[in-house]
């Protein structure tokens, strides 16, 4: 893996921390933000899936009226860092 593919998946991992330890997002959402963080440390896929395994994940909160404004931008902001992750 790449230098620049691992820093944009620990920068995601750092935003979704963020959504998964505050009280004041949703339990929904910051389960999808966990669930997110272990499709991203799975060691079994390639980046690529592990990438989309998380977008995946993320796409329902995302669309949730109850997502707090500042959640959902730091899950655009994750989307974006995740979208260009490709296999070589």
């Amino acid at each position: 893996m790449d230098a620049e593919t691992q820093q944009n998946i620990d920068l995601s991992k750092q935003l979704l921390k963020q959504i998964a330890e505050n009280n004041s997002v949703p339990r929904n959402i910051r389960r999808a933000a966990n669930e997110a963080i272990a499709a991203l440390e799975n060691e079994a896929d390639s980046p690529a899936a592990r990438a989309q395994n998380a977008i995946a994940i993320l796409d329902e909160p995302n669309q949730d009226p109850n997502c707090p404004n500042f959640a959902r931008t730091r899950i655009w902001r994750v989307l974006s860092n995740l979208e260009p992750i490709r296999d070589a």
